[in-house]
């Protein structure tokens, strides 16, 4: 009877450890979609993170606009026409103080999203492009009058955009800059992981004075900044070859449709339920609060649950090598064998059972 009853606590080893790692993992806010993400999350060496709606707030302001030979209404006009109909964060803070500010904003048409770049559209007969300074660079934008301007409030960590002409002959009308304020949890996010013994990096499209303003106030080992959307999961793949190779694996840590693309190639993609359902589909873990210090807590629980499935691969095979010599040397009768079959499973399930204990240290 042993030989046959063992194998049940054998079987029940791994599954009653996952039930229990998922179950208290969705009490602390933390949304284990994939079995295979918790298995794997113990691994984890590096994690990488989005920056904008992940570490920082998401809402970013308007916070300096400085005009080209122009005035500053029309800086801000012109912006906010080319950005009128974008859902994007920052066309949201322009339009947001266009309207507070009551200035008119004009209509535009050809109004394109250029990918990773910025808008192109026609305002008032102009062909006018705003965006990064890639976007600059590319369409040969004479950049050097704010250049020194633009350099100081990327040091302060803000985000630097430029708007331009280019009907004739490329040229510069102004300089926009955003800031957007840090998560406060967002600081002893990257301090938990650090003392789990896990590296940070950050991977974001803003430009590198503002990306590296923000690792140094968050401590965050790697940058990678002006990253477009469609490179995102070539840096991931690069970290996990330079991780793999030690055995780690690389978590992805995001919230928006340019993101999932580095989630679904991250070894475990981790996504902000404040994000958009692109992100959260491409992920096998959701953060259901948007805190960035749950992802320490989901890698916690991962390694206690994988603890816990190999203390109960320990005990069944210590039921089987114990008791199944005695069984073929007729030294344990039936009773004691049913007895000792249904302990094996009690304990496995017992052992698995205490991960509800578990407290997060983002509480």
């Amino acid at each position: 009877m042993l030989v046959i009853a063992c194998p049940c606590a054998l079987g029940l080893a791994t599954p009653t450890a996952i039930m229990a790692g998922t179950g208290v993992a969705a009490r602390h806010g933390i949304l284990i979609k994939d079995a295979e993400a918790l298995e794997v999350a113990h691994k984890v060496q590096v994690v990488a993170f989005d920056k904008t709606g992940t570490l920082t707030e998401g809402h970013p302001e308007l916070v300096a606009l400085e005009p080209n030979g122009n005035s500053r209404h029309s800086l801000l006009a012109w912006s906010a026409a080319i950005q009128a109909g974008s859902e994007h964060p920052l066309a949201k803070a322009v339009t947001e103080l266009a309207l507070k500010d009551k200035i008119s904003i004009p209509a535009a048409s050809q109004v394109r999203a250029v990918a990773g770049r910025g808008m192109s559209a026609v305002v008032e007969g102009r062909e006018l492009r705003l965006g990064s300074p890639r976007f600059m660079q590319e369409l040969r934008v004479d950049l050097s009058a704010f250049a020194a301007r633009a350099q100081a409030l990327e040091a302060e960590g803000r985000t630097v955009s430029w708007l331009a002409d280019v009907t004739s002959q490329p040229q510069l009308l102004g300089l926009l800059a955003f800031g957007d304020t840090l998560k406060p949890a967002a600081g002893p996010a990257i301090a938990l992981l650090h003392a789990l013994g896990i590296q940070t990096a950050l991977v974001t499209g803003d430009n590198h004075g503002s990306a590296q303003a923000v690792a140094r106030q968050l401590g965050i080992d790697l940058v990678h900044s002006q990253v477009l959307p469609e490179d995102k999961a070539s840096i991931i793949d690069q970290l996990k070859e330079k991780f793999e190779d030690k055995g780690g694996r690389v978590a992805m840590v995001g919230d928006g449709i340019n993101d999932a693309p580095a989630l679904a190639a991250a070894d475990v993609g981790i996504a902000m339920s404040t994000g958009t359902d692109v992100a959260m589909h491409a992920a096998g873990i959701t953060l259901m609060r948007g805190n960035p210090a749950l992802v320490a807590d989901a890698i916690d629980i991962s390694r206690r649950t994988y603890a816990k499935i190999q203390q109960n691969l320990f005990w069944a095979f210590f039921y089987n090598v114990v008791g199944i010599p005695l069984a073929a040397f007729g030294l344990l009768s039936p009773v004691i064998a049913g007895a000792a079959m249904a302990f094996s499973s009690v304990s496995v399930v017992m052992n698995a059972l205490l991960l509800r204990r578990w407290k997060g240290s983002s509480q």
